[in-house]
Order: structure tokens, then sequence, then C-alpha cells
């Protein structure tokens, strides 16, 4: 199987063929160099074995890039123009039947996946990016590892440490599945259009075991963002509405888990927060 890649002029002739322009209400900027489509797939350590899912396809450079491994592809796109029409751009680049499967829906609505992928690769619109990544680390469960081209700032937070200014809920929401690290950066010139933020690609790998039962992971969650909703506030203060009621409650509790109650939320790990959980319910 040879599958050959899409160049620039092939995007923009086939976004012409579609009456698709690229919108900022989609957060669409199509990749149009194939080196940069090659290098995510590397990243992503994609095999002939692995089945991958591609949250947004678009006209499908990535797609090709993913397919070119032998992997097969479930998509998930929302532009009903740019679903209908993926298929047949893979078969005319090479890719035999039965080895992309296109859904056209919202990936932040959708909760099922044929095939059971277990390997995600997206380049992500910076307006969803977090809700699709952690709707999909929460739905499927059997997506082990992955790549994410977002927008630089967002990868940052994915990434970010505990203690780092960039830490926040979406970094801990991130570690309750696994490990996030920055794995590369891309130019802003390899897009069309060109978009006036950098982009950067953030790896992931989710943990062997859960951390916790769903009930756990929404209950900790909800620990998180009372936390960081005021995040200049010690804990004690910060939680006081969601552990008691009072700051004299929250306190107790925090102790109860071996967190300082004069502790800020981004001074704590995920395994902190899921102990005020755990301290919270008992």
């Amino acid at each position: 199987m040879v599958v050959t890649l899409l160049g620039a002029a092939e995007i923009r002739a086939l976004a012409a063929d579609l009456d698709v322009t690229p919108t900022k209400k989609l957060g669409q900027n199509f990749v149009v160099d194939a080196n940069t489509v090659r290098k995510i797939v590397h990243v992503a350590r994609v095999t002939a074995d692995d089945h991958v899912v591609e949250v947004g396809p678009g006209l499908g450079s990535l797609t090709l890039a993913i397919l070119e491994t032998g992997a097969p592809v479930t998509a998930v796109e929302i532009d009903h123009r740019l679903a209908a029409r993926l298929a047949q751009t893979a078969a005319a680049h090479g890719v035999p039947d039965g080895a992309l499967s296109v859904i056209a829906a919202d990936a932040l609505r959708i909760t099922e996946l044929p095939g059971e992928p277990d390997v995600l690769v997206a380049n992500l619109p910076y307006n969803v990016s977090v809700p699709v990544l952690l709707h999909f680390m929460e739905t499927f469960a059997g997506i082990r590892r992955g790549v994410v081209m977002v927008q630089a700032e967002v990868g940052e937070r994915l990434a970010a440490p505990s203690g780092s200014k960039t830490y926040g809920a979406p970094s801990v929401k991130a570690a309750w599945y696994g490990t996030w690290r920055l794995a590369g950066t891309v130019s802003r010139q390899v897009f069309w259009p060109v978009p006036n933020v950098d982009s950067v690609l953030v790896a992931f790998d989710r943990d062997p075991q859960p951390r916790g039962d769903e009930g756990e992971r929404r209950r900790t969650f909800r620990i998180v963002d009372a936390a960081f909703q005021q995040r200049r506030k010690m804990l004690r203060q910060a939680l006081a509405g969601v552990l008691g009621g009072t700051a004299a409650e929250a306190s107790a509790v925090l102790e109860a888990a071996g967190v300082a109650p004069t502790a800020r939320g981004e001074d704590l790990t995920i395994d902190d927060f899921v102990a005020i959980s755990r301290a919270h319910v008992i």
C-alpha cells in the first residue's frame, strides 16, 4: 500500500471545490506541510498495530499521514461537508477500503467509536481542545496514548507541573488520566490560513490503572474547580463551599488529607486533590 499525502495546492483546491472557507469559529487552520503531519505521527509512535482516532480531520492532511503507517483510522468531523469528502480524498490517495471510518459528529457529544481505538492523534482548535481531550479520556478508556497539536498556551497548561505559573484546573484534570508532556513546537507557516498564535505538540500516556471510579473523579474535579476559581485564596477559604460550608470545616478535611489549609490550588498535585476528595467522603 502506498499512500500519498496532500500538498498545499491540493488542499486549497479541495477547499475551493467544497466552498470551505476556514473559520475562526471552528478554529480551522489546515496543515499544508507534509513534513509536519509526518512528524506528528512519528511523535505519536503510530504503527500498523494501532487503531487511531482523529478528531477534526478537516481536509485530510494529517489523516493521510496516519493511514500511511498502515494503522486504521476513525475520524470524527463536525463539518458535514468535510466529513462527506474525506473518504473520497483517501481513496484517491491510495488508502484501501476499510482503513478509514468517518463519523460526522460533534466530538464533544460522541459516546461510541467503532473498533475501540487505542491512540488519539489530532490537530485541535484552541477553543475546544481541553474539553475535547478530557471528554475523550473520560469516555474512551481504551485510548492508551496520543499526540495532539494545540495552541501553545493550551499545551503549556496541559503539561504544566504543580507550582508553575501555567498550572491550573486543566493541568490537574489531565493528570487524573496519565502523564502529559510537551513534545515539540510547530511553525505558524505550516498552516493555512496562518494563525496568529504559536502551536505545540503535547504527548500523553494513560496510567495503566485508573486513579479512581467515576464518582471519585467527579468529586475530585469539583474540588479542583473550586480551588482554581479563586486561585489566590488559601484552600481553607477557596474550598469552604465544597468541604462543609465554613473555613474551619474545610481546614479539618484538608488536615485529614495531609494538605496544609494555607496552601493554594497551584501548590497541589492530582494526588493531593484525590486525597482531599477521599478525606471529605470519610
